[in-house]
């Protein structure tokens, strides 16, 4: 039986250290060649940092899990902050995680989300997309995502995408039987209402009639072809192609010097938002 009480306990400690550092590392101990790094680098706005990362490997009974997000605020920090303390703990305290791993991570997303609606007058306004992976004993990886944070896997050196980018002008059907509206007007840039520029977040009061928090959910297996994983909030994806990041870290052997050389590659390419990746090598 798990101790619940103390693993948060220490889940929450792990989000506090991780939530101070720009890099970072560490291990699985089930497999000693599983190890992740994580690297930011804040943008060119003149706003305060809003990428947030969460990276740990978390033993839970006799099960190993690897949690790793990124999360990607807009006009805010207190939300990416709270989704970086309490989405995981939401989804794994979902009765049925084990068993409906998929459904589990949906209603864990939703309660999430409606966590943040309610508490919007301390959180404050604005947003922030998700995109989330467990590894569950090294064998199977789970991803869900909202908005344009994204997740590529490789294998064989081949890039594969596993979070689906949402975009407004692919759910303008959606938005506008919502009673919304996609616009490029300011910019060249489609946003909903001619305000956000991603069609699902969490957070958004304001926008939230036409948004939408429901999660698109992966499921991959891991074998001997799956060589790493990245995750990364849209300033990387904004200059680089999947196969151009998976080309770009394919030979570096430790997980923290390939996320540091992905986040420089991007700011090299003029990427000028904030940036955060997480690389887990196999």
């Amino acid at each position: 039986m798990v101790n619940k009480d103390f693993f948060f306990s220490c889940f929450k400690r792990a989000c506090l250290d991780s939530a101070v550092a720009d890099t970072g590392k560490g291990k699985s101990k089930l497999s000693k060649q599983l190890r992740h790094g994580f690297h930011l680098v804040k943008g060119k706005s003149y706003h305060d940092m809003e990428d947030y990362v969460f990276a740990q490997f978390k033993q839970v009974d006799k099960n190993e899990l690897g949690l790793f997000a990124i999360f990607d605020g807009h006009v805010s920090r207190e939300i990416p902050d709270y989704l970086r303390s309490h989405l995981f703990e939401n989804i794994l305290n979902e009765p049925d995680f084990w068993t409906e791993t998929e459904k589990a991570i949906r209603r864990a997303y939703r309660v999430t989300d409606k966590t943040i609606l309610d508490k919007a007058v301390d959180l404050g306004k604005g947003g922030s997309t998700a995109v989330t992976a467990i590894l569950i004993n090294c064998q199977k990886l789970v991803v869900a995502n909202v908005g344009d944070s994204r997740a590529v896997i490789c294998r064989n050196g081949v890039a594969k995408q596993l979070s689906v980018d949402h975009e407004p002008d692919k759910e303008r059907n959606r938005i506008e039987d919502r009673g919304g509206f996609v616009i490029k007007i300011p910019g060249d840039v489609a946003r909903v209402d001619g305000e956000l520029a991603v069609a699902r977040a969490f957070g958004d009061k304001s926008l939230k009639e036409h948004l939408s928090s429901e999660p698109d959910v992966a499921v991959q297996s891991i074998d001997d072809d799956t060589e790493f994983f990245i995750l990364a909030s849209d300033g990387i994806w904004k200059v680089m192609t999947n196969q151009e990041a998976v080309d770009c870290i394919k030979d570096i052997e430790d997980a923290q010097a390939a996320a540091k050389r992905l986040a420089e590659e991007a700011v090299a390419r003029n990427s000028s938002d904030d940036i955060s990746c997480v690389v887990v090598k196999f």
